[in-house]
């Protein structure tokens, strides 16, 4: 059969198919499993090398249940071909064959009933004709040569030969006909061909109940057939798709289901199942008895919609390639809580955490400031360990690894840092921007909120552990922080304890570190649990994030190019002193400066020899721009692009002819981070800042300032350069947002129409007064006794004692950035 199908190939398919079987992928590339044990992580799957694809009758079938659904049909076989093109062995278990088979059926008897009733009624009877019912076994002999042709047709745009076999029960239960379908599948699958499997529905009986002998599952329906399959050609892997998303803990479209991620067979008992899909014989109660036999055995398996219009196209390779979809079946049970539920718990305790008196938040980030002295030895020695582990492993660069690096002067730094946004913290949620007397007795206000629940993905850089929580606790929102590898060790005693500090007025969950092995695509897909992403890291991170979270707004951008501008009337102290210390102070910086701007005029002058001496002598490289390179003989390298951030003792030197060249320079090349002006004209550099549309533009001041802590905000989450919601460095303001508030009297909108009694006043009323019987922040807190006045107190003596101990020497504290 198999030599007759090679044989009817033109000359051209067969050259082709022979040509793939010599040029697979080496099988060294695809391990496989390993001791013929499931795999334990998502992110293993990519390693699988034989897949079962079975295809549900909901998928395959159109929603009149009559017929095949051919869009999704040829997306599921461009993804397998795909898959079998990379070197893996695909199998195919698909349902269709009564759908294809009654469509043809009634067709023909449509057909055959129009001809005679024509001829004997005349035309006005063939609407009122009535189809018989059609009987199940006689569709599924009508319809399986046509689904197999349909299957060739699709397959062989691919250059991929397909085989069909039809099985039942007695195939597996009989051990000759058992033995005699592995090796046909097996030798099918050493000559690069897909197996099509199937029931014999045309022959086969109806399955009795509880037919399952000494363990091993017989065939019900096809989940029970492709679980059988995939354990009986030790399958690396069983994707089950059907109309549903996976697994839930209810019947889907119940108020309160939830889709499970990963599912541990210990845990099957917490499992309401609902009814079977809308054909076929199964249901996800069929479903999960095969899954999980099918694991016992040492098949790992997923569950996931094949019918979704967004995601049919690439399920099957988003499966494989380990990306979180459907709900995954794994024999090692998970260590702590999905970030699903982490971030049900920090949005519930996030709340309270909101509705907490500002002195209290307040409370809890001075503790945090004083953990992160008092455990300081504790915090040091876990950031040893994570040095030591990246200096061995040689992964990071120098610029990565200062990041990375904790000191006891940067943990002081946090400190005071963070007892700045406790102060802040006193007015933030709560505060009325707007007051609005509407009517008599109807009065509107605008007041802060918090935004909601947080994620901000990190990397080599845990001193954003504490400024990020102490700027979500002051704002009243909930946390997910997703720090790197690098630092694993030195982020969890970091997590501990901020999580100490919450602890003094019971929100210990409000912030929660995900440690799971969640992929940052995966958790930018949680657009109905997180309401705001922000990246710290790499340009390369904040791009894939800013790409993947396609429902989620993300604060943050993507490189920080900033420019240093000398006009020609620049003091020669002021440009050593503001070039060095953008450049030279912290290269890694976000802030730092990459390109330095020259008005034509300073060439050939003393002033242009300073720079060049001052940036070789800290050993600057120089990188030329095309225009600086035609003034020389003799030139630097040119610089490869003039949008480059090099994070290192690197800049590119540029010859402008004037301010305006400059600006439209910055502009041009630039990433609307921090761009600077170093003059003595003062109308120039008003021009300057008026024009350059940088979230942040500077007069004879470093790029440097641009940074939270500078700015005396206590600390950043992050640079935006987003032109709404928060702009430049943000803080404690940029986590915010608001709501309105309308207290009235029994109004209605009738009352204000035409024929109504009111009319509107829309009166602007001071938002520094409470309204009469409305209590306001201060008012609170001078109830809470005169232990809020004390915690005052005692804050400032703390604070003067510490600037007191540092007074006359300079800080220097490394931002995130």
């Amino acid at each position: 059969m198999l030599l007759q199908r090679l044989c009817t190939r033109s000359p051209l398919d067969l050259q082709r198919h022979v040509c793939r079987l010599l040029i697979r992928t080496p099988a060294a590339v695809l391990q496989g499993r390993a001791n013929g044990s499931s795999f334990a992580y998502r992110s293993e799957l990519r390693h699988a090398k034989r897949i079962v694809v079975k295809l549900g009758s909901a998928v395959v079938t159109r929603g009149d249940e009559c017929g095949l659904a051919l869009g999704r049909l040829a997306s599921i076989v461009e993804q397998v071909a795909m898959l079998q093109n990379q070197g893996r062995e695909m199998m195919i278990v698909t349902s269709g064959a009564v759908a294809f088979g009654k469509q043809r059926l009634r067709h023909e008897i449509l057909l055959s009933q129009s001809v005679r009733q024509a001829l004997h009624s005349g035309h006005n009877q063939l609407k009122d004709m009535a189809l018989p019912v059609l009987e199940a076994r006689a569709c599924a002999a009508a319809g399986q040569s046509g689904l197999m042709a349909l299957y060739e047709a699709m397959f062989t745009q691919y250059s991929t030969c397909t085989a069909q076999i039809l099985v039942t029960n007695l195939d597996f239960h009989n051990d000759d006909k058992r033995q005699n379908l592995n090796s046909t599948l097996r030798e099918l699958l050493r000559m690069n061909i897909v197996p099509i499997i199937n029931t014999n529905d045309a022959v086969v009986s109806a399955p009795e109940p509880n037919s399952d002998l000494q363990g091993v599952i017989s065939i019900k329906d096809n989940d029970s057939l492709a679980a059988r399959l995939a354990v009986e050609m030790k399958a690396d892997l069983l994707i089950a798709l059907s109309d549903v998303e996976g697994l839930y803990d209810s019947p889907p479209g119940t108020d309160d289901a939830k889709l499970i991620d990963i599912f541990y067979p210990g845990d099957q008992q917490s499992i309401t199942f609902g009814t079977k899909s809308r054909v076929g014989l199964g249901g996800m109660e069929a479903k999960v008895k095969a899954a999980v036999w099918a694991l016992q055995s040492g098949t790992s398996v997923v569950i996931a919609n094949g019918t979704h219009p967004k995601v049919t196209g690439h399920v099957i390779t988003d499966i494989v390639e380990g990306k979180k979809v459907g709900t995954f079946f794994t024999e090692i049970k998970p260590a702590g809580p999905t970030v699903e539920q982490q971030t049900e718990v920090a949005r519930s305790c996030g709340r309270t955490l909101a509705s907490l008196h500002p002195g209290q938040r307040g409370e809890i980030i001075c503790q945090l400031a004083e953990l992160l002295t008092e455990r300081k030895e504790e915090i040091l020695a876990a950031n040893k360990m994570d040095m030591d582990l990246a200096i061995n492993a040689g992964s990071l660069s120098a610029a990565l690894l200062k990041r990375l690096s904790l000191s006891p002067s940067k943990l002081n730094s946090l400190a005071i840092g963070l007892r700045q946004i406790a102060v802040a913290a006193q007015d933030s949620v709560g505060r009325v921007l707007r007051r609005t007397r509407v009517a008599h007795n109807l009065v509107l206000e605008q007041i802060t909120v918090p935004i909601g629940v947080l994620l901000v993905i990190f990397e080599a850089r845990p001193d954003c552990l504490p400024q990020v929580s102490a700027l979500a606790i002051a704002s009243g929102n909930a946390l997910l922080l997703k720090g790197g590898k690098e630092a694993a060790n030195t982020n969890r005693v970091l997590h501990q304890i901020t999580q100490e500090a919450l602890s003094m007025h019971g929100v210990t969950d409000a912030v929660q570190l995900v440690s799971t092995r969640e992929e940052v695509e995966d958790l930018c897909r949680l657009d109905k649990m997180i309401d705001l992403i922000i990246p710290r890291g790499s340009s390369q991170l904040v791009r894939e994030i800013q790409r993947a979270a396609k429902g989620i707004p993300v604060l943050g951008h993507s490189e920080g190019i900033c420019h240093v501008y000398i006009d020609t009337e620049a003091d020669i102290d002021k440009v050593i002193k503001i070039v060095r210390d953008s450049k030279c102070d912290y290269p890694a910086a976000c802030n730092s400066m990459e390109t330095l701007l020259i008005h034509r005029d300073v060439l050939r002058t003393p002033l242009f020899d300073q720079i060049i001496d001052m940036l070789r002598t800290e050993q600057v490289k120089i990188h030329a721009g095309p225009q600086f390179a035609s003034y020389l003989t003799f030139s630097p390298s040119e610089a490869k692009s003039l949008r480059t951030e090099y994070s290192d003792l690197e800049c590119c030197l540029e010859v402008v002819d004037s301010m305006q060249d400059a600006v439209d320079h910055i502009h041009k090349y630039g990433s609307f981070h921090t761009d600077t002006i170093i003059t003595e004209n003062e109308d120039t550099a008003e021009k300057f800042l008026h024009q350059v549309d940088s979230a942040c533009v500077f007069w004879n001041a470093s790029s440097r300032f641009a940074d939270g802590y500078r700015f005396g905000l206590g600390a950043e989450v992050g640079i935006s350069t987003a032109r709404i919601h928060a702009r430049g460095p943000v803080g404690l303001e940029g986590l915010l947002t608001s709501k309105w508030v309308l207290r009235g009297d029994g109004h209605t909108a009738a009352d204000f129409s035409d024929h109504g009694t009111m009319t509107y006043l829309h009166e602007n009323l001071p938002v520094g007064e409470p309204l009469a019987g409305q209590k306001d922040a201060s008012d609170i807190r001078s109830e809470d006794s005169f232990a809020g006045l004390g915690y005052l107190i005692a804050f400032w003596q703390e604070v003067g004692t510490f600037l007191k101990a540092f007074w006359g020497r300079p800080i220097r504290r490394t931002p995130g950035d």
